[in-house]
């Protein structure tokens, strides 16, 4: 992943502390008996989301101490409740001293991450799911567009064409003069508007 954009790991804390209230909001909607709605995600019901949410801010926090081991961890405590500790772990993680850059092993191979666009990738990836949450639900709450336009040069530098069609839908037109959560939502192949 190369970054074509300059971000500092103070600056990215900041824009994950952002992300993580929009999206704690979006999860005051969420009740069991919604659990089997669609999402915008292809093929994810609300309960497949959440479980990829836990997943996803278990690896960040992990990232945290300087490696990443990719395993699947569930709580009896619900999905809401965990993934609300779970983001509050996350931020007090990273708002420590990072180890500096982040070694990933997966499947894939060995991946080096520098810790601020890991970070700044932790908020995208919590700010997105948040509003597909908000989306599954049936809540209207666009991101912000403060923390659409800290989070389209972080999406665009780290959404890559060989992401597109098996991490991310292909991108959706959007207009040029279109508000910054729209083309922020488009980018990733998802449909901005009104639920």
């Amino acid at each position: 992943m190369t970054l074509a954009v300059s971000v500092t790991l103070g600056g990215s804390v900041e824009l994950l502390d952002r992300s993580l209230a929009y999206t704690c909001g979006r999860l005051a909607g969420v009740r069991d008996d919604l659990l089997d709605r669609r999402t915008p995600c292809a093929c994810w019901r609300l309960a497949d989301l959440l479980a990829h949410m836990e997943d996803a801010l278990d690896a960040f926090t992990e990232a945290a101490g300087g490696s990443v081991d990719v395993h699947r961890s569930r709580s009896a405590a619900g999905p809401v409740p965990t993934i609300r500790a779970k983001a509050t772990a996350l931020l007090g993680a990273w708002s420590r001293p990072s180890p500096g850059d982040v070694v990933i092993e997966a499947a894939t191979g060995r991946h080096d991450l520098v810790s601020p666009l890991l970070v700044a990738t932790a908020a995208l990836e919590v700010t997105t799911h948040g509003w597909d949450v908000g989306r599954a639900v049936g809540e209207d709450a666009p991101i912000p567009v403060d923390l659409a336009e800290s989070l389209l040069p972080i999406a665009r530098a780290a959404v890559t064409r060989a992401d597109r069609g098996i991490r991310f839908a292909p991108a959706l037109p959007a207009p040029a003069d279109a508000p910054a959560d729209a083309r922020l939502l488009a980018f990733l192949g998802r449909r901005p508007g009104r639920t």
